[in-house]
């Protein structure tokens, strides 16, 4: 004899598993939302999304010994050379990621001179960037540059300089303010840039609106922004121009309510060391890679390389030639203080010392051929370059591609001697 199940029991049957599998389901979901806002399954979650089934076979480098910097070579030291058949290494109109700050072709210069000179160390040569190389160093890594607008430049440099080699539908370009993060599918790495104008937390943190009259540092709080740098391979530092506004800063150092005024170079010696003590901590030198761009110089006044002139980088369509030239645009200050930070570190960070050949660049700046505050000069603004001339930033292509060429022969090298963790 069979006994007819009640309606309620049955339907109890019918939807107990269909709701496990719903909270399994949410379940799963907010632990992959979780570890995405984490960076813990990024790449992952990149790879699932963008369609990948495969992992792609893992290429061989070959770096001949003509692709390694001699032993005792400084590359920072030598002299910019004319050339412009192999140079600029890629075009204005040929990467999409730039942004207009920075597209001075597209804007207007009617002169592309700056694009076409190359860095010659003295008594060696730099290898020639080969963006696959590049590529595959980075295979299942993290790079990320930390800083300023001028960081922002070589991040988009560096992207230009690789991205022409990646098919379309395995590239991809995020903005996660007030981080960028370009993705590369194919060798399931990553090229980041993160916002962060004194390496420190300020009011100036926010990603687009972050013109202030006032500003104002805490020289002892990093760790809003160092969670976003964990994780990540290699970490490429810089912070200076947003330091020198004027020669006071309002600050905060132990008391968050204890706002003073602090000399510049004091606070910034206070900001690094912040920052030293957390590379001391967070950083596991068997893992990743640290290094530090020193200052990008500014060329405000050309009295300075041209007697008797009362103007700026405007109408400048050549290298400076005089030899180890040094503006008032760079703190000898700030350098000091870089080099007396990354000396006492236990951690190896190792120096980008782009300063002094980036001096000799009194042409390569956007001038009246960029934006300011956010929109292209006016007819009338480009009228008065003594006002309105952009003697800070740098047009693309140009003097960043060279700071990342550097850059990838150090990085070329550390892969050639196995220094870097694969």
């Amino acid at each position: 004899m069979t006994t007819q199940q009640p309606t309620q029991y049955r339907r109890m049957q019918f939807f107990f598993p269909v709701a496990l599998a719903s909270f399994l389901v949410l379940g799963a979901v907010r632990v992959v939302l979780d570890s995405i806002k984490n960076n813990e399954l990024y790449f992952l979650w990149q790879s699932h999304f963008a369609g990948s089934t495969t992992r792609p076979r893992r290429l061989p480098i070959v770096v001949s010994e003509n692709e390694v910097i001699e032993d005792g070579c400084n590359v920072f030291e030598g002299k910019w050379k004319w050339d412009n058949s192999s140079y600029p290494l890629y075009r204005e109109e040929s990467c999409p990621y730039l942004v207009k700050q920075v597209t001075c072709l597209k804007n207007g210069r009617p002169d592309s001179f700056y694009q076409n000179w190359r860095w010659q160390p003295n008594g060696c040569n730099l290898p020639r960037f080969d963006a696959l190389k590049l590529l595959e160093i980075l295979r299942d890594k993290r790079l990320m540059f930390i800083g300023d607008s001028i960081q922002r430049g070589m991040f988009e440099s560096m992207v230009c300089l690789v991205q022409s080699v990646i098919p379309q539908g395995k590239k991809f370009l995020k903005r996660i303010p007030p981080r960028k993060i370009f993705l590369i599918q194919e060798f399931n790495a990553s090229i980041e840039y993160y916002w962060a104008p004194f390496i420190v937390e300020s009011i100036s943190d926010h990603a687009t609106n972050h013109t202030v009259m006032k500003r104002m540092v805490k020289l002892d709080s990093i760790a809003k922004h160092s969670q976003e740098w964990e994780g990540a391979d290699i970490l490429v530092f810089e912070s200076y121009v947003w330091w020198m506004y004027k020669p006071l800063i309002n600050a905060t150092y132990g008391s968050p309510e204890d706002v003073r005024e602090y000399n510049v170079t004091t606070a910034y010696k206070l900001a690094m060391e912040t920052w030293a003590n957390w590379i001391e901590a967070r950083i596991n030198p068997h893992k990743q890679k640290v290094f530090f761009m020193t200052l990008s110089p500014t060329h405000l006044w050309n009295w300075e390389w041209k007697a008797g002139s009362d103007g700026n980088c405007f109408n400048e369509s050549y290298p400076i030639e005089r030899p180890s030239y040094w503006g008032t645009g760079s703190n000898l200050d700030i350098m000091g203080t870089v080099k007396d930070v990354l000396g006492k570190l236990k951690v190896n960070v190792r120096l980008l010392n782009i300063t002094q050949l980036s001096e000799y660049r009194k042409d390569g700046h956007t001038s009246i051929f960029g934006e300011r505050k956010g929109k292209l000069l006016t007819k009338e603004q480009r009228s008065d370059p003594k006002t309105y001339a952009d003697c800070i930033h740098w047009c693309l292509p140009g003097i960043p591609d060279v700071w990342n060429e550097i850059f990838y022969a150090v990085l070329l090298q550390d892969y050639r001697n196995n220094s870097l963790i694969v």
